[in-house]
């Protein structure tokens, strides 16, 4: 889908825990929806809202075969997530490393 067809962004879409669980899952491969549904104790048909909100924001690609839908993940959109987290990684590090030294501090 095109950005300007986009109804969902990255952000929103990796927002919900169910979302991620099917990345995650798709990021083995391709499954049909038969298959990804299988895996979750919802619906086949929220299980199919959950993908349709990926596929919005681009996470997420499908194709017919036969009767069948298939979904494999595209993890291209998943880079502007990791550009904005690689910002926020020097207050981690900073973080960790005082961390560190108040542990090693506190063992002497």
């Amino acid at each position: 889908m095109g950005e300007a067809l986009q109804k969902h962004d990255v952000f929103q879409a990796i927002a919900d825990p169910t979302r991620r669980r099917l990345l995650h899952l798709l990021s083995d491969g391709e499954m049909p929806v038969t298959a990804i549904s299988g895996q979750f104790t919802m619906s086949r048909t929220a299980v199919s809202k959950h993908l349709r909100i990926l596929a919005e924001a681009g996470l997420v690609k499908d194709r017919k075969v036969g009767r069948e839908t298939r979904y494999r993940l595209d993890p291209e959109p998943l880079r502007e997530l990791q550009r904005w987290l690689r910002y926020f990684e020097q207050y981690w590090d900073n973080k960790l490393m005082a961390l560190k030294l108040f542990v090693e501090d506190g063992e002497e």
